[in-house]
């Protein structure tokens, strides 16, 4: 199934709600099963974004979905990245 990056940088909103819920960063992965996803990784970072996540999902239109989803709470901004695995892209070079 192809995979996904999914960076993202809260909001004042998004900030807030995680200082009263931390849980919900997790209860987010549910959100993404919902809309056909899956999340694998997620990490916490410092630096120009707030997390990273590695996500799979069936196609790229189910991935646009679950990201214009997300976004549109108003508690994130997110970039999404299609992640090739370094061997498949080596294979498809030659």
């Amino acid at each position: 199934m192809p995979r996904f990056i999914m960076l993202s940088k809260l909001t004042d909103v998004g900030a807030t709600t995680i200082k009263k819920n931390p849980d919900r960063i997790k209860e987010v992965n549910k959100d993404v099963e919902a809309l056909g996803g899956k999340v694998l990784d997620q990490y916490a970072v410092l630096g120009e974004f707030d997390f990273v996540n590695i996500l799979e999902a069936p196609d790229i239109e189910t991935l646009a979905r679950i990201s214009v989803e997300l976004g549109s709470r108003g508690s994130m901004h997110i970039i999404t990245l299609a992640a090739i695995p370094v061997d498949e892209f080596i294979a498809r070079l030659k």
